[in-house]
């Protein structure tokens, strides 16, 4: 069994114990005078050590680093199953499936926060809900050398609530006899309703010093969107122009150079399909969607045992639980005695090829050493026999 497992991915080994026969007792219960009638076996243990751990190229391929099982269970069915099997896949369902059909538990995540139900790991459907731009930074400079009323444009593209792309055009004009500019905002869909216009000034040296005519400051637009189509929540944007401690940040402004764009910020995005997965250590199941975004998705549940060598084997590679095992222990990897998961990786047989055929090696010529014993003590009978004739 050891030998013909040796290449099945977590397969755990195991090891006979024997144990001697008690025959008989020739003289009224001496202890010297105690004869054995050889061995017998006595149980089969399996051997739970670590077994090597080999790359692989599926995101869903797992290894179990440390003490742990998987929890499966077939379709339907609230019987579980426990292994150290780590390759799974989706199914035509969006669910994560062992290679014998079995579905891998887990707890679902939203929004960062874990369930504390376990259940099947379903993906299906799954993306990525979009997010309303709330804040711009832009990157340009303003030519100082410019002549009046000349105009320079930078569109800046944001996200609405139902993730709709929204192209805000900033226009600005060159204002006679001084480093400022005004500005005015228009919007691809929707209307601005507040904040459209102002202006900005640069000191000698080309840094930012006032915003509509005052210190400098955010400078904060409204967007309303109740006429778009599709129609979407009214948006609060703030032209991020100042830090926290309300002096430049030197990202917008005024030097004696060609107008240009050199960089854009906004925290919005539109919606995203999943694009691929990766598991951490603690057993996340995270999703990397085609808006740029990641999400936690999953969390895998594993369970831990009293005493793991008591299992039921189920083939397979499976294993059920059993009075001798005791009942499992529900949890996350990195958490109590559970071990750590390893994303894109399989944990090989622990069974050592070399050192098993050492043991067939020494079994066979145990086996032999007992038929000679045998041949020799029919032997003997036979000239027992021959005696008494």
């Amino acid at each position: 069994d050891n030998i013909a497992n040796v290449n099945t991915v977590g397969f755990k080994g195991s090891e006979p114990v024997f144990g001697d026969v008690f025959s008989t007792v020739l003289h009224n219960g001496a202890v010297t005078s105690q004869l054995g009638g050889g061995s017998q076996l006595s149980g089969v243990l399996q051997t739970f050590a670590q077994g090597a751990i080999e790359n692989a190229t599926n995101a869903l391929d797992l290894a179990i680093d440390g003490n742990g099982f998987f929890v499966t269970s077939a379709v339907g069915e609230t019987g579980q199953f426990y292994t150290r099997n780590g390759q799974f896949r989706l199914n035509e369902a969006g669910k994560v499936e062992s290679m014998t059909g079995e579905i891998l538990k887990g707890f679902e995540m939203t929004n960062g926060v874990q369930s504390t139900t376990m259940a099947d790991i379903d993906l299906a459907g799954v993306q990525s809900a979009p997010q309303a731009s709330s804040y711009f930074n832009l990157g340009a400079n303003l030519n100082a050398a410019a002549t009046a009323a000349s105009t320079f444009s930078s569109p800046i593209t944001l996200y609405s609530s139902v993730g709709s792309t929204v192209t805000l055009n900033l226009g600005f004009t060159k204002v006679s006899g001084s480093n400022k500019w005004t500005f005015a905002a228009t919007s691809s869909i929707g209307s601005i309703t507040a904040g459209a216009s102002g202006s900005v000034s640069f000191d000698t040296n080309g840094q930012l010093t006032k915003v509509n005519g005052t210190t400098a400051a955010d400078h904060s637009m409204t967007l309303d969107f109740s006429s778009a189509d599709p129609p979407a929540n009214e948006m609060t944007l703030n032209w991020d122009l100042v830090d926290s401690l309300g002096a430049t940040h030197g990202k917008l402004t005024g030097f004696a150079a060609a107008s240009n764009n050199n960089a854009m910020i906004q925290d919005g995005f539109t919606t995203g399909t999943l694009l691929g997965l990766s598991v951490d250590q603690k057993g996340i199941i995270n999703g990397l969607f085609n808006n740029g975004q990641s999400e936690k998705l999953n969390r895998i549940a594993m369970a831990d045992f009293l005493s793991p060598s008591g299992l039921t084997r189920s083939g397979n590679n499976r294993y059920s639980e059993s009075a001798e095992s005791g009942q499992p222990t529900i949890g996350v990897a990195q958490t109590g005695a559970l071990g750590s998961l390893l994303g894109q990786s399989l944990e090989l047989s622990n069974v050592d090829i070399a050192q098993a055929f050492v043991t067939m090696i020494k079994t066979q010529q145990a086996y032999q050493a007992n038929a000679r014993l045998i041949t020799t003590t029919d032997d003997l009978l036979s000239e027992s026999v021959n005696l008494v004739r």
